[in-house]
């Protein structure tokens, strides 16, 4: 999804809804069911990387256990400033 498609899908809702990150996927015991994780954003983060195509840059939407959003970023050296975070929450 491109920033400009997720702007557009966000401006039909109220400026102070909550965002929530859900991630669906198989349950991990019965594999036929499925389990939604549910995240508040902390913030926004750019990710660029190298690709067969030539550089290719994203946007990281994180969130998740403050410990786990710690232990993430320290894990990939990156330090806490250059996250976007979300002030209105």
């Amino acid at each position: 999804m491109r920033v400009s498609e997720l702007i557009d899908i966000l401006s039909d809702y109220p400026p102070d809804m909550e965002v929530e990150l859900a991630i669906v996927a198989p349950d991990k015991d019965t594999e036929e069911d499925i389990a939604v994780d549910r995240y508040v954003l902390d913030g926004v983060m750019p990710w660029d990387e190298e690709t067969e195509d030539g550089p290719e840059s994203s946007a990281w939407l994180i969130g998740g256990e403050e410990s786990d959003v710690e232990a993430f970023l320290d894990a990939i050296e990156i330090e806490t400033e250059t996250i976007v975070k979300d002030d209105h929450a």
